[in-house]
């Protein structure tokens, strides 16, 4: 099963940085191009433990539904979503931040394993596992921007 694992320091308090992280409306707004949204559950504001979203996005030409629940949940150190329906056989995503002198640490670890056994695990070796990268480090880059920025606020009016 492919994990791929990515760091980011952001300037700004940890708190903030978890905050940002878990905001939907954030979220949404750093995954332009890809026509990224959320369509049930929960669909604005900060989801928390238990909360499900299904999210809607276009990939590979097509559209698709990828359903999550937040199953782990420790503000402001660590969440967890789990895939509950979706493309993948398997999926899960840990979030964690670690509070340094300079800012916050943000660490992604993020499996997955794709459905149809050896073809999948050719196509996660081939492409998908580049291309899964690439999805999250660009959403990693402008939530940076929200959190050492005032724009960030605007996500965490609750």
């Amino acid at each position: 099963m492919p994990i791929i694992t990515l760091t980011t320091l952001i300037g700004a308090p940890r708190e903030r940085v978890f905050d940002l992280a878990r905001s939907i409306d954030a979220h949404q707004a750093s995954t332009w191009g890809r026509e990224e949204r959320a369509v049930a559950g929960v669909s604005t504001g900060l989801i928390g433990l238990d909360d499900e979203v299904m999210w809607e996005a276009r990939h590979f030409g097509a559209r698709q539904r990828l359903r999550v629940r937040v199953t782990a949940f420790d503000r402001p150190k660590h969440f967890q979503d789990v895939m509950i329906s979706g493309a993948f056989k398997r999926m899960v995503h840990d979030h964690e931040f670690a509070e340094r002198a300079d800012g916050t640490l943000m660490r992604d670890q993020f499996e997955f394993a794709s459905p149809l056994g050896i073809l999948g695990r050719i196509a996660d070796r081939l492409f998908l596992t580049s291309y899964m990268r690439r999805f999250l480090v660009g959403p990693n880059g402008i939530l940076k921007q929200l959190a050492e920025s005032a724009e960030g606020h605007h996500y965490l009016k609750l």
